[in-house]
């Protein structure tokens, strides 16, 4: 490997590495991306309760995020549209029409008390450098919920990407509860613009989701779009529906939209054509349904892993409990300290022991003195004395030290100790406390905002094929050798989809499956046109007359085309120097073939009968009928009624035309 290789491959390396971690994917831990986290720390380092301009806290972020403002607006924006985390004050955009939010300046937020439950605890959450080395900034807050399975996520980066669906609030913390408790649960996508949406192939958040919109067909002229599919905005459905018509997919007189805080599309249809007859048509041709692949793709130690949904929560009810452990242990800690304190202020007052500095002239001899007083004392306190409780007791007023109630002290005592038994009741049953906490994060949810909005159903994909309409003629103009539905001249063959295939035969004995063409050039001998679908092509039999070009003799063959590869050219001739004299799609028939009169010929006449012969595959070879030079060939169907469509050309003026 050359240097520069060498330089290219560990520089994109790390590039690809900085794009993964850094900006694509979330972190298990939170759920956050890192503009997301950043944006997060921010707004709680501003929090005062009171609403911010989104400018400046776009402006503040810029402190951690090094890729400009728009990115941290818009990711900002985004955030605050799932109402979890950031309440909003003035114009963010509406995500069912897919009108943006107002400038920065205009719009302000601030973080919701919720946030601050499940996400904020400075002392558990480890931090490092921003990227200028100015500031500290969170490696991945301590979240108690799964945020990335409720918000859900996108996200591509460099040989990868990540696709999580959204999820109820409540079903994510009930879910919770129960892998706390061992029970079994389910828990499917729900987004926030409603809509219908098939699980059958969601495997655990590894597998796709089917989505439709809701229609309301109640009046048999009129379709009303009451709730959309996820992803899919008032002004792209309305795209969609028009573009259909205009392809005359569906028949409709005019499309409104009065989408506002609900969806409310309204499609009139055309004379003669009723609501529950397009139903499926709109699902077919418009976005009213779609299929979404997805792929829970995060950071976990570093390390981007696809985790199920449930492997995701089941980390997160386990994590749930060692948050909660640590933060016990904390306070813990820090009632003990408290208590601490007011066991030396107690003592310090009562017994005087301020007294004992009066006449001390250096800093040694009052921490000294001090120490010295509450020797006598040290079976009430919890630790020994050191400097730093020194430092705080001579920090007390005069003013506290006359007014000392040592009846307050003795019930702020009492108050840190029934702290102390609950803290220690809680960490003896952490599961029960985790339970209780989840309880108490979904009464700060409002039930109503988090109801359920995605309707759980299963439905069939609608096959745009099945419901295509025949309406396009096609035609052939011999002059020209054109086939196909935008051909002007000539005469109409069928009529056809946008989604068919045809079987076109030449008079050469080649043939090619096509799709549907507008216009394409077959050549001035087309013999065979026909729908190539596998039903139509199993019950239709060819049988080919051909006849060797340098004796004359004249062969037939019966095959059925069973299979191809599209725009494929093959021939119906075996190789070598033959030509096709005639080609027939009768099941049965009678062949006469007239010999010319010659010296010592006595029979000028014979008959062949189709079902006599075997049906082969389309590269056997021919049977031999003739030795005898033809002067013609007539064809008569037998025991089957003859279509006007199934008339055979011939190469020979003398064949009679059934």
């Amino acid at each position: 490997m050359t240097q520069a290789h060498s330089i290219f491959r560990q520089n994109f390396l790390e590039y690809a590495s900085y794009v993964i971690k850094e900006r694509a994917i979330p972190d298990l831990v939170d759920g956050f991306k890192p503009v997301q986290r950043r944006i997060i720390h921010t707004l709680f380092e501003m929090d005062d309760g009171k609403f911010h301009k989104v400018a400046n806290v776009v402006g503040w972020a810029m402190r951690y995020h090094p890729h400009g403002d728009a990115s941290i607006y818009e990711a900002l924006v985004n955030l605050a549209n799932c109402d979890l985390f950031i309440e909003r004050q003035g114009n963010f955009g509406n995500i069912l029409t897919g009108d943006s939010a107002a400038a920065a300046r205009y719009i302000e937020c601030r973080l919701l008390p919720f946030a601050k439950k499940v996400l904020y605890n400075p002392e558990l959450t480890e931090f490092v450098d921003s990227y200028d080395g100015r500031n500290q900034e969170p490696v991945a807050f301590p979240a108690k919920i799964p945020v990335v399975i409720i918000q859900g996520v996108s996200g591509i980066a460099v040989g990868m990407s990540t696709y999580i669906l959204p999820h109820n609030a409540f079903e994510v913390l009930d879910a919770m509860a129960s892998s706390l408790k061992g029970e079994s649960y389910r828990l499917y996508p729900d987004f926030p613009g409603g809509g219908i949406v098939d699980v059958e192939n969601y495997d655990d958040g590894r597998g796709s989701v089917s989505i439709r919109a809701k229609l309301n067909t109640s009046d048999p002229k009129r379709i009303i779009i009451e709730e959309l599919p996820y992803g899919t905005t008032s002004e792209a459905m309305i795209h969609s529906v028009e573009e259909a018509a205009k392809k005359g997919r569906i028949k409709i007189s005019s499309i409104n939209d009065y989408t506002a805080e609900f969806v409310n599309i309204e499609i009139n249809l055309a004379r003669n054509t009723y609501a529950q007859e397009i139903v499926d048509a709109l699902y077919a041709y418009t976005a009213c349904e779609t299929k979404l692949s997805v792929n829970p793709l995060v950071i976990r130690d570093n390390v981007p892993t696809i985790m199920g949904v449930h492997e995701i929560l089941d980390y997160h009810a386990k994590h749930l409990v060692q948050v909660l452990k640590a933060e016990l242990e904390l306070e813990k800690g820090h009632q003990l300290d408290k208590l601490h304190a007011r066991t030396l202020e107690r003592i310090f007052i009562e017994e005087r022991i301020y007294k004992r500095i009066e006449q001390k002239k250096s800093a040694e001899e009052v921490n000294k003195a001090v120490i010295t007083g509450f020797k006598n004392f040290e079976d009430q306190l919890l630790r020994a004395v050191d400097d730093d409780d020194v430092e705080r007791l001579l920090k007390i007023p005069i003013r506290r030290i006359s007014l000392f109630d040592i009846e307050k002290n003795r019930t702020e005592i009492e108050q840190i100790n029934a702290n102390l038994e609950d803290i220690e009741r809680k960490l003896g049953d952490l599961v029960g406390y985790a339970l209780s906490y989840l309880g108490e994060l979904k009464s700060m949810l409002d039930p109503v905002e988090h109801q359920r909005k995605t309707t759980l159903k299963s439905f069939e994909l609608v096959d745009v094929k099945e419901v295509a309409l025949r309406n396009l003629p096609v035609k052939y103009d011999p002059a020209n050798g054109y086939l196909g539905y935008g051909v002007k001249g000539g005469t109409t063959l069928l009529e056809v989809s946008p989604f068919d295939r045809l079987l076109v035969i030449r008079k050469d004995g080649s043939y090619q499956v096509i799709d549907a063409p507008e216009k394409e050039f077959v050549g001035k001998g087309m013999l065979h046109c026909g729908f190539a679908d596998k039903n139509e092509l199993a019950s239709l039999t060819f049988t080919i007359i051909y006849q060797e070009k340098t004796y004359k003799y004249l062969f037939l063959k019966r095959c059925q085309i069973v299979s191809y590869q599209l725009k494929k050219v093959y021939s119906l001739l075996p190789e070598g120097e033959f030509k096709l004299i005639k080609l027939s799609t009768f099941p049965n028939a009678e062949l006469t073939v007239s010999y010319k009169p010659k010296p010592g010929l006595r029979i000028l006449e014979e008959k062949f009968y189709f079902s006599d012969y075997l049906v082969k595959g389309v590269k056997a070879g021919g049977v031999r009928i003739a030795v005898k030079e033809v002067a013609s060939l007539k064809l008569r169907a037998v025991k089957e009624v003859v279509h006007a469509k199934d008339a055979e050309p011939s190469l020979f003026d003398e064949e009679e035309k059934e």
